[in-house]
């Protein structure tokens, strides 16, 4: 019961936060908290148990999610009470300080509420080691059998490096700099593979009234500065940036990362930073789609999300994606992959129909239905099935790119101090010339070994 207060005390005070608008930690911020008892509640002898699932409604809609209730109630008979809303931590956030949780959760790191971080951050997510192992229901295979390798091995869905994973991978999504292919054919272009040959093309289309870059928000950057540092020194090099080494911004591999995040922000459309905000980011969106801009970083949602604006233009228009330029032409390229996540609640109900749950999200009916509206799940063999654009984007890593995947390394609190502010948010003040790239790289030094210092084993 201590644990239990405890834990309740711990979210009030960060739901809390969350609810008056302050600033998130990023994803993998997290400090130790107590974890609450989570004993499984049976349902009386004779009827079926009721468990509470919260979805996010995204651009893949909520229809999918009735659908998959309606597929598990009919193959377990397990009852489930469905929620879905596109401002999901509004609805949830009141109940939870009250003690009043899901028994599943649909919500990933990343989000303006941080909801799920908060989560992370007072320990309140439950290990999904046995849900993992869970014969999946109406099937002979686990999850464990059909999740695409090292997705529940990574930083995210691991975030306290223990070996155990608390976040189910979901829906994933391809990550790289998307275009008008229409465009590029019309000019006859070809898409860079260098850097070298990015600059030449920016120049080119300058001359012609586009610029060669733009961005949602400096959230999106997430996935851009990983890739673009294993585009450098591979995941090894990711790896000691995102743990934080002591001396790794000081090599020159580092500098190869600041020189081309300094150069990109000459290239940025002008407009860009006044319109990186959650209220306008479609506008920057939209620049790629008129032709003001040639490449912005994003992900495979992208084509549902502007699609009632795809339908309004007067300019022929295509989605083109590609990974980011190398240094080298001989070398692979690389290509964010990002994914959704789930989770149980520590102080969830019904853990045991949870994890069956969770588990039949990963089964061949659940996966279809998803898929019909374009969620894609990180299951072995499913994007053999795909067509149009989504067979173009999840093919990406058929076609030579490699995968980059994880997160910052989690960190107890520093007051000031958030991966986004210090990674991502300082771009708008490198591209409207308010900062210096050298300004940019001393905040990263700084804030990284204060990091280090901070790091949760």
């Amino acid at each position: 019961m201590k644990k239990i207060i405890a834990l309740l005390l711990a979210l009030t005070m960060v739901l809390g936060l969350a609810a008056c608008g302050g600033s998130a930690p990023a994803a993998t911020e997290a400090t130790q908290a107590p974890k609450a008892d989570t004993p499984a509640t049976e349902a009386s002898a004779g009827e079926a148990a009721t468990i509470k699932v919260a979805a996010i409604e995204t651009g893949y809609g909520a229809q999918m999610w009735r659908d998959v209730a309606a597929a598990f109630e009919a193959e377990t008979g397990i009852k489930v009470e469905l929620t879905t809303d596109k401002n999901l931590e509004d609805v949830l956030s009141g109940p939870m300080q009250n003690g009043e949780f899901p028994d599943v959760v649909h919500l990933a790191i990343g989000r303006p509420a941080g909801l799920t971080e908060q989560l992370i951050k007072a320990n309140a997510l439950h290990d999904l080691d046995n849900m993992l192992s869970t014969t999946i229901p109406g099937e002979t295979k686990t999850p464990a059998d059909k999740i695409v390798g090292g997705f529940t091995e990574t930083s995210i869905t691991s975030p306290y490096g223990d070996g155990k994973t608390y976040l189910a991978p979901m829906f994933y999504s391809p990550c790289g700099l998307f275009y008008n292919a229409k465009l590029f054919e019309e000019k006859g272009w070809e898409v860079p593979t260098t850097w070298d040959e990015m600059w030449a093309l920016g120049d080119k289309a300058a001359a012609e009234g586009i610029s060669l870059f733009t961005y949602p928000t400096t959230g999106y950057f997430d996935t851009f500065i990983p890739t673009l540092i294993a585009s450098v020194g591979g995941t090894e090099l990711w790896e000691s940036i995102s743990n934080y080494e002591e001396g790794v911004w000081d090599t020159p591999e580092a500098q190869k990362v600041l020189d081309v995040i300094a150069k990109l922000a000459t290239y940025v459309h002008p407009n860009t930073p006044a319109q990186a905000n959650n209220q306008d980011f479609t506008k920057n969106q939209l620049m790629v789609m008129t032709n003001d801009a040639l490449f912005m970083p994003n992900g495979t949602w992208i084509t549902g999300e502007m699609r009632d604006a795809e339908a309004t233009l007067t300019n022929d228009f295509a989605w083109g994606m590609t990974a980011l330029p190398g240094f080298d032409a001989n070398a692979a390229p690389y290509a964010y992959c990002w994914f959704e996540q789930a989770w149980i609640p520590a102080a969830a109900e019904h853990v045991a129909e949870a994890e069956q749950f969770v588990a039949f999200l990963y089964s061949d009916k659940a996966a279809e239905i998803f898929a019909a509206s374009g969620a894609i799940q990180p299951i072995v063999g499913v994007a053999e099935s795909l067509e149009g654009e989504n067979k173009v984007f999840y093919s990406i890593y058929d076609n030579g790119a490699k995968a980059c995947m994880g997160a910052f390394a989690a960190f107890g609190e520093i007051p000031g101090v958030t991966v986004s502010d210090t990674f991502f948010a300082p771009i708008d003040s490198l591209v409207s010339g308010s900062i210096t790239i050298d300004d940019y790289a001393n905040l990263v030094k700084t804030n990284s070994a204060q990091m280090a210092a901070a790091k949760l084993s």
